[in-house]
Formats: C-alpha cells, sequence, structure tokens
C-alpha cells in the first residue's frame, strides 16, 4: 500500500485517489525571470519521483504544472515589483520574451535531470479570466474589501484559514515583514493588484475593479480545478508555499466551493548551502549550467538527490557531488558489466529471486518515496554474488523506472585501438616493475578520457 506524508493531517495517510486507478497531480511551477537554481529542481525532482511511484503502482497520472509568467511579487507581503517586470527591465526585454526564454531553460533543465514533463503545461497568462471569475465568485460571497493597492481576500471571514500550519502555530507580528497600508488583518492577501498609477505595466489586464493583474495565489487555485476539478487528489510544493502560498489557496477553494481544493498536500525541503537556503533574494544560487560547466553529469545531481529523502535538509557541496558523481559511474561500470551481450531473460528458478527484491523495492517506495533505501537496495543487488549477471540487470532496469539514471540507455564502451596498445605496454613496463614508466602511460590513458583499473583478472579499460 503506498502511504505519503499528508502536510495537511502530518501523518503518512495510506493513498487513497478520487478515482480508482487514476490520480490527479498539480505542481507549483517555475516563476520563470530567472533561472531555476538547483534547490528549485530539487522540488521537481521530488514530485518526478512521486509521478514515477505512482506510475509503478500502476496509476494512470494526470500531471499538470503551472508556468508563473505574472503576478509573484518579489515579497511574500504583497509589496515589491513583479518579478517579471522586474527582469524585463534587468535584461531590456520584454515581459513576454523574459517569460518564453526562461520557460524554455527550465524545460531545458528538467530534460537534463531525465524529469518527465506534465500532461499539461498552464501559463498563468492564458488563465486570466478564469481568475477574474473566481474573484468575482469571492466578492459575491463576501470574502474580499477594496483598498487603494487593490482587491483583497479577508482572511478573518474564514474560520477554517490556517489549515496547513502546524497546530501551536501563532503568526508573529512582522511575519511578513511588510503589510500593505489599509490591509485589515496581517494575513489577508491580493487576488487583484491595481497597476501603478505613475507607471505603465506590460502585462495587465482590464477587470470589474480596474486595470490590473491578479494576485499570485489565484492563479495556481484556477490553475488547478480548470484541468483536475475540485477536489483533485495531490498538490505538491516546496515546505517554503506551506504558511502563505498554499494556505492562501485552500482558503480560497473554501470560500469560493466550500471544498478543499486537494486531499493530499507533498512538500519538499530545501536545499542548503553553506548551511543556509539556497534562494535567489540571497544571491546564494548555483544553477545547473554551473554543474556541467565544472565537468559534472547532470544526472550526477540527480543521484545526489536519491540520496536523501524528500523530507530532509540536503547540504549541497562540490565535493558531495564529486561524490555523487564518483558513485554514478561506478554504478554505469557495473551496469556494463552486468549487461548481458544478447537478449536474455530470466530463467524460472531466478523468479523467485527477482519477486524477493521486488517486493522489498515496492515496500521502500511506498514508504512515502523512501529512494535512499531503495538506492541501497539496488546496491545490494548489484553485489549479491547469488544473482546471475542476466537476474542483476533485469532488477536495475525494472528499479531505474523510479531513479530515472537512464540505466537502459548504457552501451558498452569501445575502447580505441590506441588506447588499447597503450595499456598492453603498460602491462610489459609492470612485468618489468618500471613503475614510473607505466604511470606515464596511465596519465596518458588519463588524457584520452580513459582509466585503467587494475583487477586479479588483468587490467580493466574505463571510459572516464
Amino acid at each position: 500500500m503506498l502511504k505519503l506524508y499528508n502536510t495537511l493531517s502530518r501523518t503518512k495517510e495510506a493513498f487513497k485517489p478520487l478515482k480508482k486507478g487514476k490520480t490527479g497531480v498539480y505542481t507549483c511551477g517555475p516563476t520563470v525571470y530567472w533561472y531555476a537554481h538547483i534547490g528549485n529542481l530539487r522540488a521537481y525532482f521530488f514530485e518526478d519521483i512521486l509521478k514515477r511511484v505512482l506510475e509503478y503502482n500502476n496509476y494512470k497520472v494526470k500531471h499538470i504544472m503551472n508556468i508563473t509568467d505574472v503576478g509573484h511579487l518579489t515579497s511574500d507581503s504583497d509589496t515589491g515589483e513583479d518579478k517579471l517586470e522586474k527582469g524585463a527591465k534587468r535584461e531590456k526585454k520584454t515581459v513576454w520574451e523574459i517569460a518564453d526564454f526562461y520557460t524554455q531553460a527550465f524545460k531545458k533543465d528538467t530534460q537534463s535531470l531525465n524529469i518527465k514533463e506534465p500532461n499539461i503545461w498552464v501559463k498563468a497568462t492564458d488563465t486570466i479570466k478564469d481568475q477574474i471569475n473566481l474573484i468575482k465568485i469571492l466578492e459575491k460571497k463576501g470574502f474580499t474589501y477594496k483598498i487603494e493597492d487593490g482587491i483583497y481576500f479577508d482572511t478573518s471571514k474564514l474560520k477554517t484559514y490556517g489549515k496547513l500550519w502546524p497546530k501551536k502555530m501563532k503568526l508573529k507580528a512582522g511575519a511578513r515583514v511588510k503589510t500593505v497600508k489599509g490591509k485589515k488583518n496581517l494575513t489577508d492577501f491580493a487576488l487583484w493588484k491595481f497597476s501603478p498609477k505613475k507607471s505603465k505595466r506590460q502585462m495587465e489586464w482590464k477587470s470589474p475593479w480596474g486595470i490590473g493583474f491578479p494576485g499570485w495565489h489565484t492563479e495556481c487555485v484556477v490553475m488547478g480545478i480548470k484541468h483536475l476539478g475540485i477536489p483533485f487528489d495531490i498538490h505538491c510544493g516546496g515546505i517554503d508555499h506551506i504558511l502563505i502560498h498554499h494556505t492562501n489557496e485552500i482558503a480560497q477553494a473554501e470560500a469560493a466551493y466550500k471544498k478543499l481544493l486537494a486531499n493530499y498536500w507533498l512538500h519538499g525541503e530545501f536545499l542548503r548551502l553553506k548551511g543556509g537556503k539556497m534562494a535567489k533574494s540571497e544571491g546564494n544560487i548555483v544553477i545547473l549550467n554551473n554543474v556541467t560547466e565544472k565537468g559534472f553529469n547532470p544526472l550526477a545531481y540527480r543521484y545526489l538527490c536519491l540520496g536523501t529523502h524528500y523530507r530532509k535538509k540536503l547540504d549541497f557541496s562540490w565535493e558531495a557531488l564529486e561524490g555523487a558523481q564518483n558513485s554514478l559511474d561506478s554504478l554505469y561500470r557495473n551496469i556494463k558489466d552486468i549487461k548481458p551481450k544478447t537478449p536474455a531473460f530470466a530463467k524460472a528458478s531466478a523468479g523467485k529471486q527477482i519477486q524477493n527484491y521486488q517486493n522489498q523495492f515496492l515496500n521502500l517506495i511506498n514508504d512515502d518515496l523512501d529512494a535512499p533505501k531503495a538506492l541501497a537496495l539496488m546496491w545490494k543487488v548489484i553485489k549479491d554474488n547469488d544473482l546471475s549477471s542476466q537476474v542483476k540487470y533485469q532488477l536495475a532496469l525494472n528499479f531505474d523506472k523510479i531513479f530515472g539514471l537512464g540505466l537502459d540507455k548504457i552501451k558498452e564502451t569501445k575502447v580505441p585501438q590506441e588506447v588499447k596498445k597503450l595499456v598492453q605496454e603498460r602491462e610489459k613496463l609492470r612485468f618489468k616493475k618500471e613503475w614510473q614508466k607505466a604511470d606515464q602511460i596511465r596519465r596518458q590513458v588519463q588524457k584520452i578520457g580513459y582509466e585503467i583499473e587494475d583487477t586479479p583478472k588483468g587490467p580493466k579499460i574505463i571510459e572516464r
């Protein structure tokens, strides 16, 4: 049975979808004003594991991801500049050009990390009418008020506000740092912001309340309901969304429709750099381009993330990434070694061994997506001397449906004749105990892109 940690109940719960064999998943997507940093990408990685686990359990998954291309301000307190408008000024482009460029950059990053695409991408700017209609419903039901800055949601009118908050949590004064003049309650949030009187925005629309743009929290409610209905099964995001963004999504859905937006709320923990949260606002970031420029395989970062549970903080360092790269390289070498030379199938006698390991694997991933333990199990399979290479390979490919490390694409290394001759020459020198000359050849082979591993059975040539 699949169990997931539901932030709503603060417990692991058995997953029970609304429709048998089907699952609706909404994941908060990127705000496309700049590159996603690898801390952002960790959240999308955890959601990818979730989707793969659901599919592994034979659920048909309908996955929606939004593209926030308007309305996300530089502050959670409904103050500051729209991030897209700010990006346009920074790069002297239109907001539409900024949104398109960084949307494509985000998609390229997720492809590099082998993160599956959602079934549907939804841009916030494509649902403006839907968002205005939601605000009309809230207005009609008495949950809104107007101030000079825009239309706001009155949180004091909703008795259930704060469902995602820890039970003992109390909102501290100044929790949102700055507040907007005229707000009735500190927790109230913008549904529709009016365009500044002294300047014209590139993204603004007419509404019953005046020219402006939607609030960030309203966008996700509309996009989720539009494609998945209400309630839907699972809503995901980073833990930084719990107290404000997701809390405000739930509030609008309950106020407008008297229904919970989603039944399960899953949140991924932060990636930390030098002990602090990785964040663009703090200038404390690493992007995927930085990873590849240093010569790392993007999937080494995926492997690094696999080693820590999605609900635990992960400390990033280049040393840790190098360790992940070494482990990934070792895994690839092992897969090359056990890969059958010709198509083959496991014998019936191995059926119990396969089933035993697959059951263990399923139990681990179904225990709130425990990827670290599942990864350890795969290494146990590879090192199990009682299993044939054929069985190991079969199990590894099955497990990689979750890990997404591309094990099915690994090909046997075709070593150039030049390298083979150098290795033979090195063996002659080693036989003569001319170690210095032998080491020179090793370095020469490394420059070509190969490693020599000395084994009891002789030298093994490995592609670097």
